[in-house]
């Protein structure tokens, strides 16, 4: 599979995901689901300890659970100088998922291809060598064939257990490092509902728990991981998994998660492009429900992915780099208080796997501060400076976090505090004489990068831009897509609204006016603003829609669109 159709896989899968986070963010409250159930026993000490000896984690993602081999979707064999470069970062464990159907032979046996073994034994072998723990699963399986359960249950659970007791028996002997995830995401097709799901996820952990606690060996007190459905920490998904804990009564099993933040913020849709009170109360509600129904009782938590789900490398822009900022460094210290361990997705978007660089370093080096310690932020990233205006004050709002405030910094000099800037309260305010001389020739873009230093954690940066509000020109096109030529003039893209004429929504998400990055629109160039097919194609025959496009300088501009057939016409007027 080339990298650009891995992409769009990726693209879906993730589309699939937002569409089930969206419709879990929507479901009412069961009555009675507000406090869980009678809680499970409590782990072992072991357990506890094991999990707090794997924080922090990080994900191979998109390898061997990549389809078909580990190159499918995009990252190079994997080495031992990745699992080398990985400790040398801070991380303590890797989760492996592995996609093993696709490596299987027939029924009976559905045995497991010796080759592909191996190469997870290799890397097992690996990370054990470089101190790493190991969390093993079994991954699109999931959705592949493990969730017909429903529908053909003998064969799926046939196939279930041959596939877990090979992997139980390859690694039987391997040391407590080394811990088991029954399976990834559970999900389940053709059922009645929650109730069913939750007896069939209960049905395939027991038989995990059996067969892998039966083979003995290090099998026999090996650390156990069992997911909620969906891995979603909804209130309902917690209590049914805590029922299962208490009827298997395995001190020496935790618990899993998944986080990719509030779903609107997380995609960029409705409005949503701040780590806003709404977004920061989701992070909270879930981890405090996830605390509340297992960690105070004693079950360790693994957030075993966590990240955006459209945080992408080849798609900048989506989330804004400040907000990204804020959303790891309040999650890892809201992770550090609820005592959950972390696991990273990375499927290549931090990572660059063939040279072993971050990708963006500053943003890792926030996701590995928050691990420890808390950062100061600020209401915003970026000070915009219009070209055509007289250059003035900006004030910004700190979020000290605990931290306190020490100097603002330009490259190697310190600037001085009541000439340059002044501090009232969290209120920081840049002079206009400092930042006349920072914008220099105010040649639009970035003219100049500070640094707000705080008594601990990363630096918060600022950057100061030359912007005049963009320019959009007219375009015609058809269905398929409409490019739109545009001078950016140093702003940015921030989202997009769409209304027909009577004041409807259009667009896909006919919801909110304010349409999805990536599905509706696309900002990746700095020429152009990109219609989507997705957009064009279920706006109304003849009826002219009016966009609105928003820019993080505050500037809007208002852009209008006609369909005629498989037609699409673009004008400024």
């Amino acid at each position: 599979m080339t990298k650009r159709l891995a992409r769009l896989f990726l693209r879906r899968r993730t589309r699939r995901l937002a569409a089930l986070l969206l419709a879990i963010t929507l479901l009412p409250l069961v009555p009675g689901s507000a406090q869980a159930a009678d809680p499970p026993p409590p782990g072992a000490p072991a357990a506890r300890s094991a999990v707090a000896a794997m924080q922090p984690g990080w994900n191979m993602g998109n390898t061997y659970d990549a389809i078909p081999d580990e190159t499918s979707w995009g990252n190079p064999p994997v080495t031992r100088e990745l699992l080398r470069k990985i400790r040398s970062q801070g991380f303590r464990s890797i989760r492996l998922p592995v996609t093993w159907g696709i490596h299987q032979g027939a029924a009976p046996g559905y045995t497991i291809d010796a080759a592909w073994m191996a190469k997870v034994r290799q890397v097992v072998d690996w990370a054990q060598a470089e101190g790493l723990y190991v969390l093993l699963n079994m991954h699109h399986d999931s959705w592949m064939w493990v969730n017909n359960l429903s529908t053909d249950h003998d064969t799926v659970l046939a196939r279930y257990e041959a596939t877990w007791t090979q992997i139980a028996a390859e690694f039987r002997d391997e040391p407590s490092r080394v811990v088991f995830e029954s399976i990834n995401e559970p999900t389940f097709s053709g059922t009645s509902g929650d109730d069913e799901n939750y007896r069939l996820l209960a049905e395939l952990n027991r038989v995990f728990h059996r067969i892998v606690r039966e083979s003995g060996g290090g099998n026999a007190s090996r650390l156990l991981v069992l997911p909620t459905l969906y891995t979603n920490s909804e209130q309902g998904r917690l209590d049914a998994l805590a029922a299962e804990l208490t009827a298997l009564r395995d001190p020496m099993v935790a618990t899993t998660i998944h986080f990719y933040g509030w779903w609107p913020f997380s995609v960029n849709i409705a409005g949503y492009t701040r780590f806003d009170a709404t977004s920061q109360q989701d992070l909270t509600d879930q981890f405090d429900r996830v605390y509340n129904t297992f960690v105070a009782h004693g079950i360790p938590v693994i957030v075993g992915e966590y990240a955006l789900l459209a945080y992408d490398h080849n798609r900048p822009g989506i989330i804004e780099r400040g907000e990204q900022r804020k959303y790891f460094e309040f999650l890892g210290n809201h992770a550090r208080e609820r005592r959950l361990t972390t696991m990273l997705w990375d499927a290549g978007q931090f990572l660059n796997r063939t040279t072993l660089q971050w990708r963006d370093a500053e943003l890792f080096g926030q996701i590995r501060s928050s691990w420890t310690t808390r950062s100061g932020t600020a209401s915003s990233d970026l000070v915009f400076l219009p070209k055509s205006s007289p250059v003035t004050s900006q004030t910004l709002t700190l979020n000290a976090n605990g931290t306190a405030f020490q100097a603002l910094r330009h490259g190697s000099r310190n600037l001085v505090a009541g000439r340059d800037y002044t501090v009232s309260g969290n209120q920081l305010t840049l002079t206009a004489t400092a930042l006349a001389e920072l914008s220099g020739d105010r040649g639009y873009g970035v003219n100049a990068t500070l640094e707000a230093r705080f008594s601990r954690g990363v630096p918060w940066r600022i950057d100061v831009i030359t912007y005049d509000t963009p320019v959009l020109s007219n375009a015609s096109g058809d269905t398929s897509g409409l490019t739109v030529p545009t001078r950016f003039r140093g702003d940015m893209l921030a989202t997009m609204e769409a209304k027909y004429d009577d004041g409807t929504n259009a667009g896909p998400a006919s919801w909110t006016s304010y349409q999805q990055w990536d599905a509706a629109f696309t900002a990746y160039t700095g020429d152009s603003v990109k219609l989507t097919a997705e957009f064009l194609n279920s706006l109304k025959d003849g009826s002219r829609v009016t966009l609105t496009f928003h820019f993080w300088s505050g500037a809007s501009v208002t852009y209008h669109v006609t369909k005629s057939g498989s037609t699409v016409t673009g004008t400024t007027a």
